[in-house]
């Protein structure tokens, strides 16, 4: 039996369960103003692809294609399309054909480098959603191919580790912070759950970097060496990245994680200069851990949502762009349907 035969019954297992408009019943918190928002964000997102399958970033930040059409894609995955079936399988379908052919044959790494200064998030992103796809490809050559990408994208992951066991905007080891050593974690597990080898080695040296930058009140600082500083937003998105890594239980690390972000992160107020960024993290931690704690904040940053997204569907994210914030929006809303493995419980 091949990987592929193995792969595509999970991952289009969750595929008949998204709710269609005319249906009724939805996953729990999920309202049919919430579902109709997602549409029409879902819509705004296919109609703002480009023609080579990429999405391009308008804000003050930079373009970014491989970080954006990664963080674009992973919405349409959060759907239920696939690059074959579903309202959105050509969307998809075109951003993995644009990534696939960013993908640099020689080192591995996935970015456009004359947009991309800080190639390591496009890469991390990009490597995400290109793993997440993995398992739902049914054409044979293509998900060959795919693997090759992935299997190159690890080794360069995992030579641009630092020695602390963290990762830096470029793929050399010369450094690490803390958010692009999140977006690597994500994509390295990505790429486990859909049978890439990974390393553990480089994952146990990743959380442990993570798990040395806490302060003593819980928080996550930038980096190892950047003093006392913590961060809600990198502290969120290492409780996630934690969580995804099936480490649940190691406390007191994680739970005093979890307990320092549930006192500083708020739903409609911007405490931590990444609201989006923040949000993004703190919602898959919290559909994680699940509970009372998951109900209460889904209502709440549902309708904190609903009442920001524009007339045409979008949503502006951070002062990074629009492509930026609506892909964050649709994947915290479409949390609710369990449709992309990596967000699953």
């Amino acid at each position: 039996m091949t990987m592929r035969s193995l792969c595509l019954p999970f991952a289009l297992a969750g595929f008949a369960a998204l709710p269609r408009a005319q249906d009724v019943a939805y996953p729990p918190g999920v309202t049919k103003e919430v579902h109709e928002a997602v549409q029409r964000g879902l819509l705004w997102l296919s109609r703002s692809q480009g023609g080579d399958g990429s999405w391009r970033n308008a804000g003050g930040y930079g373009t970014y294609p491989a970080a954006m059409t990664g963080l674009a894609g992973m919405a349409l995955l959060a759907s239920g399309s696939t690059p074959t079936r579903g309202r959105y399988w050509k969307e998809v379908r075109l951003a993995v054909d644009f990534l696939l052919r960013n993908a640099d044959a020689t080192n591995g790494v996935i970015s456009v480098p004359q947009e991309e200064g800080r190639s390591m998030y496009g890469h991390g992103f990009a490597t995400l959603f290109l793993a997440s796809v993995y398992g739902m490809e049914e054409d044979q050559r293509k998900q060959e191919r795919l693997e090759r990408v992935l299997a190159k994208a690890v080794s360069l992951i995992a030579s641009a580790q630092s020695s602390a066991g963290g990762w830096i905007y470029t793929p050399d080891n010369s450094s690490d912070e803390g958010s692009v050593t999140i977006t690597q974690v994500q994509a390295l597990r990505a790429c486990r759950m859909g049978g890439i080898v990974v390393d553990k080695k480089v994952i146990d040296r990743a959380i442990g970097y993570i798990k040395r930058c806490q302060n003593p009140d819980g928080s996550i600082r930038y980096s190892l060496n950047s003093g006392s500083d913590g961060r809600p937003a990198i502290t969120a998105a290492g409780v996630a990245v934690l969580y995804n890594a099936g480490v649940y239980d190691d406390q007191p690390f994680v739970e005093k994680a979890y307990q320092y972000c549930k006192k500083h992160i708020q739903v409609s107020v911007n405490s931590t200069g990444h609201h989006f960024y923040a949000h993004l993290y703190w919602s898959q931690a919290l559909y994680q851990h699940g509970g009372k704690d998951w109900t209460d904040y889904f209502a709440k940053m549902s309708a904190y949502l609903l009442r920001l997204q524009k007339k045409d569907g979008s949503w502006e994210g951070d002062g990074v762009g629009t492509v930026y914030g609506t892909s964050i929006a649709l994947t915290i809303l479409q949390l609710p349907y369990a449709l992309a493995p990596i967000y699953q419980r």
